[in-house]
């Protein structure tokens, strides 16, 4: 109770706080987009998901910011689970710090957080994916399952952000 109490809060400060920039991506949905740009800090640069899809993702290490059982449900493919509770700099320890990466969770809010650490860290092409998996399926972008398999089912976090899932073919569970 208390974590979802600190969660908002934080939500709230950031809405204070956050400078928007002028260059946004695109999310499909107008009222997702508020709401993504309500959590964000906008202190990790931004890559929207045509973008990313329209680029070479190979030229990528892609970071999951969500913990294991969001990640176990589905995930972007070759995405590797570092977390957001218990991350440590050293589960991505072999990732030269020039490298592009791309980091996402559910909308957003987590993977910036991480993102931060990374740029702390000295990590130098970090990029958090706008309106992050939630955005991805959305557009019609596939996710795979903990066996690599394609797959129609999200972990939403809970049921109040499952709601920004729009695709009408993807499962929710939280």
């Amino acid at each position: 109770m208390y974590k979802n109490l600190i969660f908002i809060l934080l939500l709230a400060f950031n809405a204070c706080t956050a400078q928007v920039p002028a260059d946004l991506p695109k999310i499909e949905n107008e009222a997702f987009d508020k709401e993504v740009q309500s959590i964000l800090s906008f202190t990790v640069p931004l890559k929207g998901v045509k973008e990313l899809s329209e680029e070479n993702l190979e030229e990528y290490v892609i970071l999951d910011a969500r913990e294991i059982e969001e990640f176990e449900v589905s995930h972007i493919e070759d995405a590797q689970c570092v977390g957001y509770d218990d991350f440590k700099l050293s589960s991505i320890e072999n990732i030269d710090k020039n490298q592009k990466i791309i980091i996402y969770c559910s909308v957003g809010y987590r993977s910036e957080k991480i993102g931060e650490k990374l740029q702390k860290a000295g990590y130098t092409n970090v990029y958090n994916l706008y309106g992050s998996i939630f955005e991805w399926v959305n557009q019609g972008n596939s996710i795979v399952d903990n066996s690599g398999e394609t797959t129609n089912q999200i972990h939403t976090y809970n049921k109040t952000w499952s709601r920004w899932v729009f695709n009408k073919w993807i499962k929710k569970i939280w």
